[in-house]
């Protein structure tokens, strides 16, 4: 089914999607917030760019987007699948607990932030170019990968990275040492081991966005994992 959002609120729209039989696609997005939120049963195709929110409590479905995306995709995901063929905004993941988002190229400020995981429940969020600060602010599960497929030479992460990372794993290609860490988090050179742990989602990147795997799976990463019980103690308590 085709939805044509031109002039269509986002009450309008996503009632019309969620009322579709099929899959979907929409067709000059404008903006409009919340789209697919908690839809559990549908592979939707987007071109434009959604507003915020897109994908919030996503529970199984599979959206694309065809250029760039704002704010809080996949706000408090729970399941399925989000691929965005552009930029994303800040605040992509926010409280994810499952699924898997892709991104091709760079995302904004805390991405994976309060990102957790349940059980079987492992969330994971790839993205393809480079982060602004605060990336994984708070994590306490699930995986962030950034490959930094870019050309400039900011950093692969901006500042504060990892700030409050209590669980979860964070890998970022390259060599890290000129980045700052907190005292909270353990920074080491990824192992064959950790390499194959995220082999299956560099593959699926690859897929989605037409990069080598063999490029990525022989490049070395930075592996970042909690270092504390108590990963608030140097924030707030005096030594």
């Amino acid at each position: 089914m085709i939805i044509h959002a031109k002039d269509v609120n986002y009450k309008e729209l996503n009632a019309v999607l969620r009322e579709a039989a099929n899959d979907c696609e929409i067709i000059n997005c404008l903006g409009q917030r919340f789209i697919a939120a908690g839809v559990s049963d549908k592979c939707i195709r987007i071109h434009g760019i959604p507003g915020n929110a897109l994908g919030a409590y996503l529970n199984g479905a599979k959206i694309e987007v065809c250029g760039n995306a704002q704010d809080a995709v996949g706000d408090t995901m729970n399941n399925g699948e989000i691929i965005i063929h552009g930029n994303v905004g800040d605040a992509v993941g926010y409280a994810m607990r499952g699924g898997q988002i892709y991104v091709k190229n760079n995302a904004g400020y805390r991405a994976g932030i309060h990102m957790k995981a349940y059980r079987e429940k492992q969330p994971v969020i790839v993205i393809g170019g480079k982060c602004g600060s605060f990336l994984g602010e708070y994590q306490a599960g699930g995986m962030i990968i950034v490959l930094g497929l870019c050309a400039d030479e900011k950093p692969i992460v901006g500042n504060f990275p990892c700030t409050g990372m209590h669980g979860g794993k964070m890998y970022l290609r390259g060599n890290c040492d000129a980045i700052t860490f907190p005292q909270n988090v353990h920074v080491a050179k990824a192992s064959v081991d950790d390499i194959n742990e995220i082999a299956s989602y560099i593959q699926r990147f690859c897929v989605h966005f037409g990069y080598h795997e063999d490029d990525l799976l022989n490049s070395d990463y930075t592996l970042i994992t909690p270092d504390s019980k108590n990963p608030y103690k140097q924030m707030y308590v005096a030594n």
